[in-house]
Parts: structure tokens; sequence; C-alpha cells
């Protein structure tokens, strides 16, 4: 038998942090899901945004997601407290500006 997904999925050291992705694109696995569950985003809204993958694509993003659904979320959680801890490092330009302005 042949194994199908893996002309759609593809893992890369160095590519995405090593992150699974659709194929010959910088869209994670991770980045469907979110899309498509915490945005509530169909598969054509995906494909409405993103014309370069196919539905196939997305439908083995999702397939990939629930075989790996830990690993996944994990990484979802990972990348999410990385953006908090940035946000916190580092203040917003506007406002900093916006500050200055009220403080004038």
């Amino acid at each position: 038998m042949e194994k199908v997904i893996a002309e759609h999925i593809e893992i890369t050291p160095g590519v995405c942090g090593g992150q699974p992705r659709i194929a010959g694109h910088r869209i994670k696995v991770q980045d469907v899901v979110i899309w498509s569950e915490e945005m509530g985003m169909s598969p054509d809204e995906i494909l409405y945004h993103y014309p370069s993958i196919t539905l196939s694509d997305v439908y083995a993003a999702l397939a990939y997601y629930h075989d790996n659904r830990e690993e996944i979320r994990l990484q979802i959680r990972e990348d999410e407290a990385f953006a908090t801890e940035m946000e916190s490092k580092t203040p917003s330009l506007l406002q900093e500006k916006l500050k200055s302005r009220k403080n004038a």
C-alpha cells in the first residue's frame, strides 16, 4: 500500500522550525488547524485566502493533525507562549507614540 499523505505534508529541519507543513509551502499544519478550528474557516475559505495550496493539502493537514493531535496542540501552545513572552518584552511602537502624545 502506498502512503499518500506524504505527497502533501513534509517535515524539513530548518524550515518552519522543523514543524510539519504543506509540502512546498511554508504553511504549517498548525496554521490550517487554527484557521479551521479556532477561526471557523471552512476548507474552501482557506483555499480562497491561500490559492497556492489545494483542497487535498488542506484535508491532508487536517488528517495529519487528527493523527498527531497532542504534538500539534503542544506546538500551538508553545508558539502562543513565545508570542506572549515577546509581546511583554517588546512594547508596541504605536502605544509608545500614543503615550508620548498624551503626556505632551
